[in-house]
């Protein structure tokens, strides 16, 4: 079993950052990808960005685009978010998760219990 642990979460000001780190531990880890995901009260979880394991092929949303910056230590088994220039609307709940390829399709199969990000105006 995989288990993931987010860390990093807190109350900034806006235009402030924030760093977010992923550890995972457990059986041998080699995820096809990890991604961050948030989710702000009274709204659907979103997809914020991604990795791949292999590589450094990331994706974002359009509206972190130019502000998030996603990146990995295999060595460390760990996926960090670096939050800058944060705005009110950053603020939720940030998941991250592990996906793995079943039968050429990517589920994420792993989550962790997320970390509280409140950006200030």
């Amino acid at each position: 079993q995989v288990q993931l642990v987010e860390s990093g979460g807190g109350l900034v000001q806006t235009g402030g950052s924030l760093r977010l780190s992923c550890a995972a531990s457990g059986r041998a880890f080699s995820p096809y990808a990890m991604s961050w995901f948030r989710q702000a009260p009274g709204k659907a979880r979103e997809f914020v960005a991604r990795i791949l394991w292999s590589g450094d092929s990331t994706t974002y949303v359009d509206s972190v685009k130019g502000r998030f910056t996603i990146s990995r230590d295999s060595a460390k088994n760990t996926v960090y978010l670096q939050m800058d220039s944060l705005k009110p609307e950053d603020t939720a709940v940030y998941y991250c998760a592990a996906g793995i390829v079943h039968s050429k399709k990517v589920d994420y199969d792993y989550w962790g219990q997320g970390t509280q990000v409140t950006v200030s105006s």
